[in-house]
C-alpha cells in the first residue's frame, strides 16, 4: 500500500510542478528581471534578414502572408524572402510565383518531389546562408504561411542580435478577433493554451534565457546558430531552438513582437496535429536529454516545462491504477473517493461535455478539461508513433480557414 501510495503523490506531484508550480516559480524568478536591454535602434545599421517559409497547399491563406511582408517596416535591402514550396497539388505556386513576379527580394523553389518540411527548410536555408552578403550579421527568421504580421514584427524580433548572446527569439503569437473560428469548439481552450505558452516562455527568456522552443509560428534565429533538422523530425523549431542551447546561445520571447493566428477549433484535426507534435517531442528527447544534466536553469526550465508535461499521460495512467488498488484491494476509502473523482475528470466529464455539445450548451470548464484529457490521449498516441518510427517528416498540414 505505502509503494502506491508514493507512486500515486509522485504523479500527482509531476503534473502539479508542470502546470502549476513551475509557472508560479517563474514569475517569482522573472518579477524582477527585464527582457534583453542591448538592442538595435530603428535608426541604426540593421544586420540582413532571410525570412524563410516551407509550403505545402497552402492557397487559402499564402497571399495574405505574402502582403503582410511587402508591408514589413524594415529596410527593403535588407530583407529578403525565401519561399519552398513541398511538391504543393493546389494553386499555391501559381499564387507565389504571380505575386513574386518582378520583385526581386522574392525567391521561390518550387520543389517537385514531397519530402516535408524540414527537408524544405533546410535546403532554402543554405540558398539563403549562401547568397547573405554579411554572414555574420545574418538573421534568420522561419514563418508558417498562415501567420500573419504586423509591419513592425520583424523588427521587433531582429532588435535584440545586437546582443551577441542571443541565438533565437519567439514572437508573440494571438489570435485575430476577426478569425476566431468558433468557441462552442475547442477555439477557446486552444486559444487560452496558446496565451498562457506565450506568457512562460516569455517568464523563461527573461529569468534565463531559457525560453523552451518557440511555438513555431513565426521566430528569429542567428544563422551562424542555425543546424539543419534531420529529414525525418517533426518537429523541427524545438529541434532548431535546442541547438543553439547546445551552441551556448540564449532564448527569448517578446511581447512586442505580435503575429496571428486563427486557432484551430475541430478536435479530431488538434488530436491529429498533437498527435504528429508528441511524437516529435519524443524524437527531440532522445536527441537532448543529454542537456537535463548537470543540474541547472537549463536543465531545470526542460524537465519543467518540457518533459514532465510529455510524460503526463502516464503519470495520469499511473495515478489511476494506483487509486484503483488503493481504493479497491486496500480497502482504502480516502484513496477510493479520489479514484471516483479521477474517474468523474477522465470519462464523466468529457461524458457530460459531449451532452452539453448536443444541447448547444457551452460550459468553458469542463470544455477545457474535456481539451486537457484529448490532448494527453494525444500525448500518449504519438509515443508510440515515435517507438514505431517515423521514416519521414511529411505530414498533413491542420485544414487553413480563408
Amino acid at each position: 500500500m505505502l509503494i502506491g501510495a508514493i507512486i500515486f503523490w509522485l504523479c500527482v506531484y509531476c503534473l502539479f510542478h508542470s502546470y502549476v508550480l513551475y509557472p508560479i516559480l517563474l514569475k517569482v524568478v522573472a518579477s524582477s528581471k527585464a527582457n534583453n536591454q542591448e538592442v538595435y535602434v530603428p535608426n541604426e545599421s540593421l544586420p540582413y534578414v532571410s525570412f524563410v517559409m516551407s509550403l505545402y497547399n497552402e492557397e487559402t491563406v499564402i497571399e495574405e502572408k505574402l502582403q503582410t511582408l511587402l508591408n514589413a517596416d524594415y529596410p527593403r535591402e535588407k530583407l529578403n524572402i525565401f519561399i519552398g514550396s513541398d511538391c504543393s497539388s493546389d494553386r499555391t505556386n501559381e499564387l507565389v510565383e504571380a505575386f513574386a513576379k518582378d520583385k526581386a527580394s522574392f525567391h521561390f523553389f518550387p520543389f517537385t518531389e514531397r519530402r516535408g518540411k524540414p527537408s524544405v527548410i533546410n535546403d532554402i536555408i543554405h540558398q539563403a546562408q549562401s547568397t547573405c552578403p554579411n554572414p555574420a550579421e545574418h538573421i534568420l527568421i522561419i514563418s508558417d504561411a498562415n501567420v500573419m504580421l504586423e509591419p513592425f514584427t520583424i523588427y521587433e524580433l531582429v532588435k535584440h542580435f545586437k546582443n551577441e548572446k542571443i541565438g533565437l527569439v519567439d514572437s508573440n503569437i494571438q489570435n485575430p478577433k476577426s478569425k476566431v473560428l468558433g468557441e462552442e469548439g475547442i477555439a477557446a481552450s486552444e486559444k487560452n493554451y496558446i496565451s498562457r505558452e506565450v506568457y512562460i516562455k516569455n517568464l523563461e527568456g527573461r529569468a534565463w534565457g531559457r525560453t523552451m522552443g518557440p511555438l513555431g509560428g513565426c521566430y528569429a534565429i542567428r544563422a551562424t546558430f542555425f543546424e539543419p533538422v534531420p529529414p525525418n523530425f517533426l518537429v523541427d523549431d524545438f529541434y532548431i531552438a535546442m541547438k543553439v542551447f547546445e551552441k551556448g546561445g540564449l532564448a527569448i520571447n517578446d511581447l512586442e513582437a505580435i503575429c496571428y493566428e486563427a486557432v484551430p477549433n475541430d478536435m479530431k484535426e488538434e488530436f491529429r496535429r498533437k498527435t504528429r507534435i508528441s511524437a516529435g517531442n519524443f524524437a527531440n528527447l532522445a536527441v537532448f536529454k543529454h542537456l537535463l544534466w548537470p543540474p541547472g536553469s537549463m536543465s531545470f526550465a526542460f524537465l519543467s516545462h518540457k518533459v514532465l508535461r510529455w510524460y503526463g499521460p502516464f503519470f495520469i495512467l499511473a495515478s489511476y491504477l494506483c487509486l484503483a488498488i488503493l481504493g479497491f484491494v486496500y480497502d482504502n476509502q480516502f484513496y477510493f473517493w479520489l479514484f471516483l473523482i479521477e474517474t468523474f475528470g477522465l470519462f464523466g466529464i468529457p461524458l457530460l461535455d459531449w451532452v452539453f455539445r448536443k444541447m448547444n450548451f457551452n460550459v468553458v470548464t469542463i470544455r477545457y478539461i474535456t481539451y486537457f484529457n484529448a490532448m494527453n490521449l494525444a500525448l500518449f498516441n504519438g509515443f508510440f508513433k515515435y517507438l514505431k518510427g517515423v521514416q519521414n517528416g511529411i505530414w498533413q498540414p491542420t485544414k487553413r480557414d480563408a
